[in-house]
């Protein structure tokens, strides 16, 4: 019998999982999130077609990121039929500039990423729980770290600065970038599909209730929307996206906000939650009759355009988008709006093609200057390709 690789992925509330064969063309064997998190956690578990196998719940009391990672290895034992788990990896948010690739994790690691939590304050908690809950119950489990700003980090050296005194940016504050474990995985999927677009100029859009841009040459990140944190670039499901300092120092005189009040506002509270007061779900918005859910959908593509537009510029010009994420992935009439705006990139969609499917797919009409495409991301497969190059194993 086979061993197997898990992944974790954990968010501010929830730890999603997926369990792989170790040996080589196997497929995923299940995957599960536990949600709910110190409110009502509730773990649910389907194989790897989607079928629903388990679910629990549990009273929040005492029910943080640590013990969500006890239940979900334990789940994940019940699951394997005595296979040895090899390894697990980890989404990690923030790598700053010491971890540009994918890392195994021992305790120097540990307490080089927990100095890293100022920069990712409301995610690198929570990535660094299930670690070292899982150091402490099964230690002799191999762990690997996969960095969200790791494919970034080859960016030029203007791309990563900001106009600000230089003792701060050789204290660290430069733009990082993040979802870098998700345009990895769509980069390499498109150099599958489309070979010749991926060694050109590409701008992948990330599009879910975080949503970021990243430009794309030959495979390598250029340039992201997201910078010191991730909180920066498009309009997203609870957060702000760019905004004028400015406006914060306001807040702060006007208002009498202070940090963390202004954090709470700019994380959980504005997006397009702020701007409808209906939902941070796009599917909620479209479904709903107000106006500003309208404007609030309005505003989405406005920045998801206007943003493209720079991405190209840092590209020197366009040969392909790529749509992937939640919204990316699902919502054509988004993908047609987008598609629409950067008209003058080149884009021409191709209205037949923009319908639902699960698989990479070209969007564009024949002959346009530019193509469209979707390609579905998968975070959690690009995480277990890490792990097992570092072990050694064959990848799944």
């Amino acid at each position: 019998m086979s061993a197997c690789l898990a992944v974790l992925n954990a968010g501010s509330s929830s730890l999603k999982f997926a369990v792989y064969d170790a040996s080589p063309g196997e497929p995923l064997l299940f995957k599960g999130r536990l949600e709910g998190i110190g409110v009502s956690p509730q773990l649910q578990l389907a194989d790897a077609d989607g079928a629903n196998r388990e679910t629990q719940s549990w009273t929040s009391e005492g029910f943080d990121h640590a013990a969500a990672a006890r239940e979900v290895l334990d789940a994940v034992i019940r699951r394997i039929d005595g296979r040895a788990i090899l390894g697990v990896g980890h989404r990690v948010v923030h790598g700053g500039r010491a971890f540009d690739r994918p890392v195994r994790i021992d305790p120097s690691v540990i307490a080089a990423l927990r100095e890293l939590s100022p920069l990712a304050p409301l995610h690198q908690p929570h990535n660094l729980a299930p670690i070292e809950a899982i150091a402490t119950a099964a230690p002799h489990i191999a762990q690997v770290a996969c960095f969200d700003t790791a494919f970034h980090r080859g960016q030029p050296p203007l791309a990563q600065m900001f106009a600000l005194p230089r003792r701060f940016h050789e204290a660290g504050v430069q733009r990082y970038g993040f979802h870098g474990l998700s345009y990895e995985f769509v980069s390499g999927r498109l150099r599958e599909v489309a070979p010749e677009l991926a060694a050109g100029r590409v701008v992948v859009a990330h599009l879910g209730n975080g949503a970021s841009l990243c430009a794309i040459r030959d495979g390598r990140s250029v340039a992201s929307t997201m910078g010191f944190t991730a909180v920066d670039g498009l309009v997203m499901g609870t957060r702000s996206g760019a905004l004028d300092p400015g406006a914060l120092i306001h807040l702060m005189d006007e208002y009498g906000m202070d940090a963390r009040a202004l954090e709470d506002l700019i994380y959980k509270r504005s997006g397009l939650l702020g701007v409808s007061g209906v939902s941070s779900d796009m599917r909620a918005l479209r479904q709903s009759g107000d106006p500003a859910a309208a404007e609030a959908i309005d505003l989405f593509v406005y920045r998801v355009v206007r943003e493209i537009g720079s991405m190209a510029a840092a590209l020197g010009g366009l040969d392909a988008l790529v749509f992937t994420g939640g919204i990316g992935e699902n919502d054509a009439a988004l993908r047609e709006a987008v598609a629409s705006g950067c008209n003058w990139l080149g884009v021409e969609l191709n209205a037949g093609a923009n319908g639902p499917g699960k698989d990479a797919r070209s969007l564009g009409r024949e002959g346009a200057a530019a193509s469209v495409w979707v390609v579905p991301t998968d975070e959690e497969q690009m995480i277990a390709r890490h792990v097992a190059r570092l072990l050694d194993r064959p990848q799944p």
